[in-house]
């Protein structure tokens, strides 16, 4: 087997667990639907497990199941229990908690890859006014108010020679 197959081996394997997760975590939103008595509709499962439209309609069992959830009457809602009603209530802030860690996580790698891109850039800059002669201070965090543009760049001409 060569290493184009063993990649394409890979890449299968890695579509096919995640399109069955996809498929397990909308089984399980169909089966939480049922439990609270909401109606059985494409988006209402789509909302719950966090799948595309395409996904749902592109998997046949799926599709079907919905359809026929969804043409079925809805029996009265039967009284709920005190517990059953904060089971649901728990289980859905519990998902919900769930649904924003990961957001979270996302959005703090998200910020510290631009941080170490910034810090990156800023290093090169530094070297960069280095390499040209630059003896003065660097300042950092200077507001704008501090000077003008024409002022700063009558500076800069007088002390960074050209390359």
């Amino acid at each position: 087997m060569t290493a184009r197959d063993r990649r394409v081996a890979t890449l299968k394997a890695a579509a096919q667990a995640k399109s069955q997760a996809k498929t397990q975590a909308a089984d399980q939103a169909i089966r939480a639907l049922i439990k609270r008595g909401e109606p059985i509709t494409f988006q209402a499962v789509q909302r719950e497990a966090g799948v595309s439209h395409a996904f749902l309609y592109g998997h046949p069992d799926l599709r079907g199941r919905i359809e026929n959830l969804r043409a079925r009457p809805r029996p009265a809602q039967a009284q709920h229990t005190t517990v059953d009603a904060n089971n649901t209530v728990i289980m859905a802030l519990t998902s919900q908690i769930t649904r924003l860690k990961q957001q979270h996580r996302q959005e703090v790698q998200a910020l510290r890859t631009a941080l170490e891109r910034a810090h990156g850039e800023n290093l090169d800059l530094r070297r960069e006014l280095t390499r040209r002669g630059w003896t003065g201070p660097l300042r950092t965090g200077r507001s704008a108010s501090g000077c003008n543009e024409e002022s700063a760049r009558k500076t800069r001409s007088r002390t960074l020679p050209d390359s």
